[in-house]
C-alpha cells in the first residue's frame, strides 16, 4: 500500500498531500531524501531505501524541471508496488496543467489523484494476471525442450561436441549446425534456442565443445612446445653454483649502522618550529584569489575558439530561436564529452556517470533559452553541482572546537586512519605545525603498533617541533594505547591528541576491527581519512568499504564514520584533481586539509572553485 504521496517545490514549500494516504511516517524519510539524495546530486538514482527503527521504506520521485516541482511517493520496502511509477508520471502530467506559481492550496486535486489511483492499480493487476496465464505456457514448453535435449543426447554423442552449439559462438556456425541432422529430423530455424533453457545441459556442452578445440589445437602444436621444453631444462643442473657476494678490497665488514637515538635521547635537537615559517593553511587566502583570477580569464580564453568551431549555422539558428523543452537525446552528446572530460582528470568512472545522470534528470523538461546552447547549460548545470558537493555541509573549523573543547576541559582527539604508504605520519606531523603555530599545546600518540620504524618516525617527528609524544613500543593494542593517552594529556593539559594508526587495506577485517575497537573505546572528536590524491576508481572502493566496515564491526547503535578527508600528494597531480571529487561524493565527508610538498609548512585548505574550473577545463 502507498503510505504517502507529496508534491513540492524545489524551494521547499508542499503544494499538496494526499489526506487518504494520512499514515504517520516513521522517521523523516522526505528530509533525509532531500538532504542525502537530492541536493548531493543522486537524483539519477531510480529510488532511495531508508530504514527507520520500526519501518522501511521506499522513496521514488520524478521531476517537473520548467515548473521546479518536485513528486515524492513513498511505500513500505516489502511490498513491490508495479504502479508507482506510472501513478507519478501520470500525478506530474495532471497536476502540471493546473499548477499555478500564485497559488499554494490544491484541494481539487484530491479527486483527480483517487482516480488516477485506481487506474494504475487497475492497470497493475491486469499485468500480474496476463503474467500468471502466460506461466503454464512456458512450462510446456519447457518440458518440449527437456524432452528434445534427451532424444537428441545419443547422437551428439555419437557425432561428438562439435556439433552442440548454445549459441554463445558464431552465428554462421550455429546456423549450420541447427539446419543439419542431428537426430534424422531437419531442426526448424525458428529454434536454434531450444536448449537455452536448459542451463546445465547448455553449460556442459559449452565447455565439452571448448575443451575439443583446445585440444585439436595441443595436439597440432604439442610436439614443438615438448621439444622447446625439453630443450630448455636441459642446462638446468649446470645452474646450481651461486653467486658469491662481492668484497672490495679484501676489507672486514662494516657493522651495520643505526641512526635511532633512545627515548631520552640527545640534547641537540633539531628545531625547526621557528625556521619554517607560516603554515600554507593561514595564506592560502590570498594565493587562491590570484589563481581564481588567472583560471577565469584561462577559461574566457579558451572559450572564445570554442565557440567559433562549433558554430554551425543550425546550432545559430536553434540558439537563436530557443528550443521549446530538453529531452534526454539533446543531453546526450554534451553528458557525454562531460563525462570523458571528468574521467580524464582522474574521476572514478562511476561518479562520473551519477553526476551525469543526475545533471540530465535536473535539465530534462526545462526550456532552452534564446542565445544559449545546450553544451553550456549543461556546463552550467555540472558547475553548480560540483560546488554543492565539494562545498562543505558543516563547520570544518578546527581551532573553533579545539577551544570548545578547551572549555570542557578535555583534549581535542583526531584519529588518522587510511590505507598503508599514503602519508599518515608525515601529515600528522604538518597538521601538529599547524596547531603549533595557533599556540595550540598538542601531543602525539604513536599508535602504530604494528609497523616497523612507525614509532621511530612519529618520534623524530616529535623531537623536531618539540612536543611530547605517548609511546608503548610495538605489539600492543593501539586501542589501549590511544586510551592511555588521552588519560596523559588531560594529566598534562594538552589541548590536542593527534593518534597516529597503522595502514591497513579496507579488506583486511583483523585490522579493521581493531580500527573500529578504537575508535568505539576513545570516541575521537574527529576521524581523519587519509588519501593519495593520486587514486582514480580505487578511492570509491576504499572509502565506501572503510565507512561500511567501521559500521558493520562497531558495537556501538551509532557507529563512528568517517568525519573529513585529508588529501595527501596533491602537488604531483597536475591537473588530475578529480580523486577530490570521488571522495567526497561517496562518503559525504568534506575535504579538510590538503597536503602539497615534503616540508611542514605544505599542508593548506581545498579551494572549491579552482577545483572546479580544472574539472571542467
Amino acid at each position: 500500500m502507498l503510505e504517502q504521496l507529496l508534491i513540492f517545490t524545489r524551494g521547499g514549500l508542499i503544494l499538496w498531500t494526499c489526506k487518504e494516504l494520512g499514515n504517520a511516517l516513521k522517521g523523516s524519510p522526505i528530509d533525509t531524501l532531500i538532504r542525502s539524495c537530492l541536493l548531493e546530486e543522486r537524483s539519477g538514482a531510480a529510488s532511495y531505501s531508508y530504514d527507520a527503527p520500526g519501518a522501511s521504506y521506499t522513496l521514488k520521485w520524478t521531476f517537473h524541471n520548467e515548473l521546479g516541482l518536485v513528486f515524492v511517493a513513498v511505500y513500505q520496502r516489502i511490498l513491490h508496488l508495479l504502479y508507482v511509477d506510472e501513478l507519478l508520471a501520470m500525478v506530474r502530467r495532471e497536476f502540471s496543467e493546473i499548477y499555478d506559481p500564485k497559488r499554494t492550496v490544491y484541494n481539487d486535486f484530491d479527486e483527480t489523484f483517487r482516480q488516477l489511483r485506481r487506474e494504475a492499480e487497475a492497470r497493475a493487476e491486469e499485468l500480474k494476471k496476463s503474467k500468471q496465464t502466460d506461466k503454464p505456457v512456458n512450462n510446456k514448453k519447457k518440458q518440449g525442450q527437456v524432452q528434445k535435449a534427451g532424444s537428441d543426447k545419443g547422437s551428439k554423442k555419437s557425432e561428438g561436441s562439435l556439433a552442440t552449439d548454445g549459441g554463445d559462438g558464431d552465428k554462421a556456425k550455429g546456423r549450420k549446425l541447427e539446419n543439419g541432422h542431428s537426430n534424422g529430423n531437419p531442426v526448424e530455424m525458428e529454434e536454434p534456442r531450444a536448449g537455452v533453457v536448459n542451463g546445465k545441459e547448455n553449460t556442459s556442452s559449452n565447455i565439452s565443445a571448448f575443451d575439443v578445440s583446445k585440444l585439436q589445437k595441443r595436439t597440432k602444436g604439442g610436439k614443438k612446445t615438448d621439444t622447446v621444453v625439453n630443450k630448455g631444462s636441459k642446462p638446468d643442473p649446470k645452474k646450481k653454483a651461486t653467486k658469491k657476494n662481492r668484497v672490495w678490497d679484501d676489507a672486514p665488514p662494516e657493522t651495520k649502522l643505526d641512526f635511532t637515538d633512545p627515548v631520552g635521547g640527545n640534547d641537540n635537537i633539531e628545531v625547526v618550529v621557528a625556521n619554517q615559517g607560516e603554515s600554507m593553511m593561514d595564506i592560502e587566502e590570498i594565493i587562491s584569489s590570484d589563481s581564481e583570477g588567472e583560471v577565469d580569464d584561462n577559461v574566457q580564453k579558451d572559450s572564445k575558439p570554442e565557440a567559433k568551431k562549433k558554430g554551425w549555422f543550425s546550432s545559430m539558428f536553434q540558439s537563436i530561436a530557443g528550443k521549446a523543452n530538453l529531452e534526454k537525446e539533446d543531453l546526450e552528446p554534451a553528458l557525454k564529452a562531460l563525462k570523458d572530460g571528468l574521467m580524464t582528470k582522474n574521476v572514478a568512472e562511476e561518479i562520473a556517470e551519477k553526476l551525469c545522470e543526475s545533471v540530465a534528470a535536473s535539465l530534462e523538461g526545462k526550456k532552452l533559452a534564446s542565445f544559449t546552447r545546450v553544451s553550456s547549460t549543461v556546463q552550467a548545470a555540472m558547475e553548480d553541482a560540483l560546488v554543492r558537493i565539494l562545498t562543505p555541509r558543516r563547520s570544518i573549523d578546527i581551532l573553533r572546537d579545539v577551544h570548545a573543547a578547551k572549555e570542557q576541559r578535555k583534549p581535542y582527539v583526531v584519529v588518522f586512519v587510511g590505507v598503508n604508504g599514503v602519508g599518515k605520519s608525515t601529515n600528522l606531523a604538518k597538521v601538529a605545525y599547524w596547531l603549533l603555530q595557533h599556540n595550540v599545546s598538542v601531543m602525539m600518540a604513536a599508535c602504530d603498533t604494528f609497523r616497523s620504524g612507525a614509532v621511530e618516525q612519529l618520534r623524530t617527528h616529535a623531537r623536531r617541533l618539540q612536543i611530547p609524544i605517548f609511546e608503548k613500543g610495538y605489539e600492543k593494542d593501539p586501542a589501549i594505547v590511544a586510551k592511555e593517552a588521552i588519560q596523559e594529556a588531560t594529566h598534562n593539559g594538552s589541548d590536542v591528541v593527534l593518534v597516529d594508526t597503522a595502514g591497513r587495506m579496507q579488506d583486511n577485517e583483523p585490522l579493521m576491527r581493531a580500527l573500529s575497537k578504537l575508535i568505539y573505546l576513545n570516541n575521537p572528536d574527529l576521524v581523519l581519512f587519509v588519501g593519495e590524491a593520486l587514486v582514480g576508481n580505487d578511492a570509491v572502493d576504499q572509502l565506501s568499504k572503510f565507512n561500511q566496515k567501521l559500521a558493520d564491526l562497531s558495537t556501538s547503535p551509532t557507529p563512528r564514520l568517517i568525519d573529513g578527508i585529508l588529501l595527501t600528494k596533491f602537488d604531483t597531480i597536475d591537473d588530475k584533481v578529480g580523486a577530490a571529487l570521488s571522495m567526497v561524493y561517496i562518503s559525504g565527508a568534506p575535504v579538510m586539509f590538503v597536503g602539497c610538498g615534503q616540508s611542514y609548512t605544505d599542508l593548506k585548505k581545498l579551494n572549491v572553485k579552482s577545483i572546479v574550473k580544472t574539472l571542467l577545463k
